[in-house]
């Protein structure tokens, strides 16, 4: 088993592509913090992976509060001892709205959640991983942090300030052996919707791009690319963007 005896934390575990990451994570021997705004949902993947054998707990958190952050690292700690593993997944959509329509509040709460909460996570996580002399960072970008078609304005703001950040993590502690990398997905087949009714104009300009997608990816297709970047088989691999879109961004 590839990540046998690691501590893993996933954010947004409750349901696509987190749960699924969770679920092949433990199937690879970490023991598993899933966390989810949801408590339900992350308790539920937890009792599936001890179900099936494993260790895990579920907890309820919201990614963007300081507290809460520092309340799912401690927790890995006082269950498991340590931190190995840190997957920012937890993230939400801003209904395609361009930035002349977009409010300032939804701006703050997806700038909040898809950046600030991965932000937070590091800040936690990283000094436990510089004692421990290692660690594994993966935060779940978007091909929207790449182009400026894929969804709108805070979202697009949020994906590309997130990739930022995996780079800035990657070079500054290379040294002590911390890796931090980005996976980019093209669209998945998960519930996170467009987060309310779409704006018209936004989805309008967003769709011209849409009939050159290859197709819908499934949950499991990313975990796959996580676990690969989870692995000591991606031991030289730092700071890296890895798309994973069927194709869509080629053309």
């Amino acid at each position: 088993m590839q990540l046998e005896g690691r501590v893993a934390i996933v954010t947004g575990a409750g349901s696509g592509i987190g749960k699924a990451i969770a679920l092949r994570f433990a199937r690879e021997g970490a023991r598993i913090v899933a966390a989810d705004i949801a408590p339900d949902r992350a308790e539920t993947v937890a009792g599936e992976i001890v179900a099936g054998g494993g260790e895990a707990v579920g907890l309820g958190a919201d990614v963007g509060s300081p507290e809460d952050a520092a309340r799912i690292v401690a927790s890995a700690v006082e269950r498991f001892g340590r931190v190995d593993i840190l997957c920012n997944n937890a993230g939400i959509m801003d209904r395609m709205a361009p930035a002349a329509e977009t409010p300032i509040d939804l701006w703050e709460r997806v700038l909040r959640v898809n950046l600030t909460g991965p932000f937070l996570l590091c800040r936690e996580a990283l000094p436990l991983m510089l004692r421990q002399g290692g660690g594994v960072i993966i935060n779940i970008a978007s091909v929207g942090g790449l182009q400026g078609g894929r969804a709108g304005a805070a979202y697009t703001a949020s994906k590309h300030g997130l990739i930022g950040l995996t780079k800035n993590i990657a070079f500054m502690y290379a040294p002590q052996r911390i890796r931090c990398n980005a996976i980019c997905p093209g669209p998945v087949q998960t519930a996170i919707g467009l987060g309310g009714e779409p704006n018209a104009f936004g989805l309008s300009r967003m769709q011209l791009g849409a009939t050159l997608m290859p197709r819908i990816a499934q949950p499991e297709e990313i975990a796959a690319v996580a676990l690969f970047l989870a692995s000591d088989e991606a031991s030289f691999v730092n700071g890296a963007v890895v798309v994973a879109d069927g194709g869509w961004t080629a053309y």
